[in-house]
């Protein structure tokens, strides 16, 4: 039986809950839309579908998965599919496209709700609501692997022993909350080996940030304290903090200790900022996320809040693709259970509408968290007010989101009559490398669309061809489009996935334009438009880019021209991106020594090298008789390093 995505160390005894059924039918066919071919393929799965709770996925001809569902009872969900009239456009073109089918069956419904979610994630289909963010939430994170816990920020899996605090709907909220917490509690934020090292207090303390543990200005008894007062403010027990606060500086003042009670007071006021920036009402709410759902022209929005201990944490705005024709309860169900894929639901969720699957959710969140998850909606009181504050926010980024839409849409317009495309580009790819004398080579692509820029799909280059010579910038931008185009024509040499690009813009004059289009040429790519972006005879100015096209036509843009701002924010995007590329890797190469190469040498061999001689190439460069008097050498490693920098003896 293969593997499903439901084998995971998380889900115990997952093999067991989801067996996936050994008939999966696989009906020939020509990669047309056809819908009689469609139906006789989901004919040909039901003659042998239980009546039991599932998910199904939809595959084309290629096998590619269009949709993946749910449902109580396979075999009557999908005999809908087979009668193609009560079927709306959307789902009559997934049934003609339609070929094969794959089951999965669960014990219950709940658990099919859980397995659909991973796998839309897993294979992101095309007639799937989807949830289009790929960025992880942010956590505040208190170690515990440390006398004195660090309090740091966290994104990704939680495996650091410690206690996560979040989600925080941004790094801008995280970040605040770090501030005030350094404020309020002076807790570290260094690492482990600063920490370890530090012979006297850093600004931080001075700044009254940090209370200095790692030089014993604090005791580890008074540091737990603080520790503690940091726990009970991010679980939403300020009010007790701040009840002890105040007595702390009633206490000083009354010893006439006016300057430990001035700290106090500092704190106190720093406490009472923070309680008054909760733009949010949600005292007494404890743990909750409220969602609500706003929806005009074919596009929906859902604002989400986050509270945490009566805190608001944060709020953001999610736009799910694919929503087109979809009823806004699916698309608020679809969203909620992708959503908490991967986030720990809180105990109480809060949404704007009636769900057909309420039970169903509610039931395998629960599930998923291992305890009771309520799924309210409210009616009256500070609840309602609350989300009534959700939908209005959610309609004011929706308004805003389409009317970024409507601008865009124009720009996109009006790119492709100046550069004679014929359609507008859903898909433009923007290249560029960086360098210094040649050194750390990197290439680098960004893209960007109708919807801005598809950070997901960013792509780093090492330039690495030893007929590459450093500093040729022409060789440099052959490499790395030979190797971006190589691997589509490897990957969707059909064009099916929508990774091929509609327009190249390529951060140059003549020189890389030309060098590209040999490529292209040599690829036998001659279908997509190329447009090299240099700077005019005046550098030093904005506006006076020129624009190079195959065959030696050049064109330039008025200096207001809001195309123009358009194509100077994805070139300086793309320079953005190979700068930090290229600073990443030469960081990298100041880390590392041509000892790391050798077989045998260690970190620790390596440090001791590194001592004895000095430098890496001094090593380079000792006799025989030298390296075996190094501490830590044998005869035997010591003709072993001299062999690898002398191959010729």
């Amino acid at each position: 039986m293969n593997r499903t995505p439901a084998d995971r160390p998380e889900h115990p005894g997952a093999a067991e809950r989801f067996n996936e059924d050994q008939a999966t039918y696989a009906v020939r066919g020509a990669d047309q839309p056809d819908l009689e071919k469609g139906v006789a393929a989901i004919r040909e799965v039901l003659k042998t579908l239980p009546v039991r709770p599932g998910v199904y996925r939809m595959q084309d001809a290629r096998g590619d998965v269009l949709y993946v569902g749910k449902a109580r009872a396979l075999r009557n969900r999908v005999t809908n599919y087979t009668q193609v009239a009560r079927l709306p456009k959307r789902l009559q073109r997934m049934v003609a496209q339609t070929r094969s089918m794959t089951i999965v069956t669960t014990r219950t419904e709940a658990e099919a709700l859980l397995l659909e979610a991973q796998l839309i994630k897993r294979f992101r289909p095309a007639y799937n609501v989807l949830l289009r963010d790929d960025k992880s939430f942010p956590f505040i994170l208190l170690r515990e692997d440390h006398a004195f816990p660090r309090v740091q920020k966290h994104r990704g899996a939680r495996r650091t022993k410690g206690q996560y605090f979040g989600p925080f709907a941004s790094a801008g909220s995280v970040t605040r909350t770090l501030n005030a917490l350094q404020k309020l509690f002076l807790l570290r934020s260094c690492s482990d080996s600063y920490f370890e090292n530090r012979s006297r207090p850093c600004l931080l303390y001075q700044i009254k940030r940090c209370s200095a543990p790692c030089v014993g200005r604090i005791s580890e008894t008074d540091y737990d304290e603080l520790v503690e007062d940091a726990k009970n403010f991010l679980s939403g027990k300020s009010t007790g903090v701040q009840a002890r606060l105040s007595k702390q500086m009633a206490a000083a003042a009354e010893k006439q200790d006016y300057e430990l009670a001035a700290v106090y007071r500092d704190r106190l006021r720093a406490l009472t900022y923070i309680q008054g920036s909760q733009t949010v009402h949600a005292e007494g709410l404890g743990d909750a996320d409220v969602f609500a759902l706003a929806c005009k022209a074919g596009t929906v929005s859902i604002q989400g809040f986050f509270i945490r201990g009566g805190q608001n944490w944060g709020h953001r705005a999610f736009f799910p693709a694919h929503t087109s024709d979809v009823p806004e309860e699916e698309v608020m169900s679809s969203f909620l259970v992708q959503f908490y894929e991967d986030m720990p639901p809180p105990k109480r969720i809060l949404i704007d509408r009636e769900l057909a699957d309420f039970a169903v959710l509610e039931e395998a969140l629960s599930e998923r968290a291992g305890r009771r998850i309520a799924i309210e909606i409210p009616k009256r009181g500070d609840r309602k007010k609350l989300l009534d504050q959700a939908r209005r926010n959610a309609e004011e980024a929706l308004d805003r989101r389409l009317a970024e839409t409507t601008t865009q849409g124009k720009i996109l317009r009006e790119l492709a009559d100046t550069f004679e495309l014929a359609d507008i580009p859903k898909r433009i790819e923007v290249y560029d490398n960086s360098h210094i004398m040649g050194t750390n080579a990197t290439g680098a692509m960004i893209v960007a669309g109708p919807e801005g820029f598809r950070k997901n799909s960013y792509r780093k280059f090492n330039i690495k061809r030893a007929e590459t010579q450093p500093g040729d910038d022409y060789a440099m931008m052959r490499e790395v489009l030979e190797r971006r185009f190589a691997r589509l024509e490897k990957e969707d040499p059909d064009r099916q996935s929508g990774e091929w690009p509609d327009l190249l813009l390529i951060d140059g004059g003549k020189g890389q334009l030309s060098a590209v289009c040999e490529v292209m040429e040599d690829a036998g790519v001659h279908d997509v438009p190329v447009v090299g972006v240099a700077k005019g005879p005046h550098h030093g100015r904005e506006g006076r880019e020129v624009f190079h096209f195959p065959g030696g036509r050049e064109i330039t843009l008025p200096p207001n021209s809001a195309l123009l701002f358009y194509i100077q924010r994805l070139r300086d995007e793309a320079h953005r991106f190979a700068i930090g590329t290229h600073r990443a890797k030469r960081a990298k190469s100041l880390t590392t020594s041509t000892l790391d190469d050798v077989p045998g040498i260690g970190p620790s061999r390596k440090r001791a090298l590194l001592m004895h001689f000095g430098t890496a190439r001094a090593v380079k460069g000792a006799a025989l008789e030298d390296l075996e008097r190094a501490p830590g050498i044998s005869r035997t490693m010591a003709r072993q390093l001299y062999d690898y920098f002398h191959p010729a003896g």
